[in-house]
């Protein structure tokens, strides 16, 4: 099958700003579709082990939905400051900040209107990629510095979703971008019976609030020991405090490679189908979140998801780096030039 040109058609207009919903078509006749409303990946089918196609990602049907609620995060590029930070408080440069409280006691994934909630300019469309770009205002979220940041997202002829990020700044600020795709590999049902296994030795628990507690312990004897192959539901409701606080999984897990290096996070294997997924990062850690809070909110053909529908793996820096000065830090100064790069890689055996 020949590569398919990218298509584009329009999706509709938010605060008086254009929305296109672009589809991307590979060699293997998989098929991405993005909105540069949120940056969201709002579709990607892909074969099963027999040729069938099925959508393995979660979303909703039209920009309307998107608009009303997307509370859950569906697929967006979370930013300018990904996951969460305690009482939205944080220090850069000795002078102090109070962000939005939008998570609890807590701020999470931009605050009161982040990037998911942000109509981006498309500066660039080609026949498997396009770049989305916007500049975050001085003040933006009261963040200090105004970001410009740039995300392209590829679809390549290997079955891989490739997101690549640019990001500048004129003042010293912090910023943590991910993005936030929920995925299923066969498509419908929960994903307790995914085979989970992570390149991650330890990770960082939680307080009550899902604040970390600044630790970071081995997952050696935890239920977050994801070193072989485990079904992502064998522990996920121990008799573990975490497990407890998280209502399931909803952890950053440190990935086992050289910080600022490019490897493996960790591959889900989904046994009736065949579909395989590998993901690959840049990014120090991994937000292993299963969809613990998903149950009633709407996704596609207007039906409501179950608990449990997709889990992600979110590449990032650790939640709540500014006010752990021994965590990879989130600092971003002028002159310097932020880049990530996350690939999602498909197959099937």
């Amino acid at each position: 099958m020949e590569t398919v040109a990218l298509k584009k058609e329009n999706w509709g207009t938010h605060e008086g700003q254009e929305v296109f919903l672009y589809t991307l078509t590979n060699a293997l006749g998989s098929e991405l579709q993005i909105t540069n409303y949120g940056g969201i990946m709002v579709s990607f089918k892909t074969a099963d082990r027999e040729g069938n196609f099925a959508d393995v990602l979660l979303g909703k049907d039209s920009l309307a939905d998107y608009l009303k609620d997307n509370g859950c995060y569906l697929s967006v590029i979370a930013g300018r400051y990904a996951n969460r930070i305690c009482k939205g408080q944080l220090s850069v440069e000795g002078k102090d900040y109070q962000l939005a409280i939008n998570n609890g006691e807590n701020f999470l994934h931009g605050g009161a209107k982040g990037f998911d909630q942000k109509v981006w300019d498309v500066t660039e469309e080609a026949d498997q990629s396009i770049t989305i770009s916007r500049v975050s205002p001085d003040g933006e979220e009261n963040f200090p510095g105004a970001v410009t940041v740039s995300v392209q997202f590829t679809l390549t002829n290997e079955n891989e979703i490739v997101l690549e990020y640019k990001a500048t700044t004129d003042k010293t600020t912090v910023i943590n971008f991910t993005s936030h795709p929920y995925f299923n590999l066969k498509g419908e049902g929960n994903i307790e019976d995914h085979e989970l296994t992570l390149n991650c030795k330890y990770f960082t628990p939680i307080d009550e609030t899902c604040i970390p507690t600044g630790e970071i312990i081995s997952v050696k004897g935890t239920p977050f020991d994801f070193t072989s192959p485990k079904l992502i539901g064998k522990e996920i409701d121990a008799d573990y405090e975490q497990n407890r606080i998280g209502v399931g999984y909803d952890h950053n897990l440190v990935i086992d490679k050289p910080l600022g290096e490019y490897g493996l996070i960790g591959e889900a294997y989904e046994p009736a189908s065949g579909r395989f997924l590998q993901a690959y990062t840049t990014e120090p850690g991994v937000q292993l979140y299963t969809g613990n809070w998903l149950e009633g909110d709407m996704g596609k053909n207007q039906t409501p998801h179950i608990k449990r529908q997709g889990f992600c793996m979110e590449a990032q820096h650790y939640p709540d780096s500014p006010n752990n000065p021994h965590f990879p830090s989130t600092e971003l100064k002028p002159g310097e030039t932020y880049t990530q790069k996350t690939v999602y890689k498909f197959s099937a055996k």
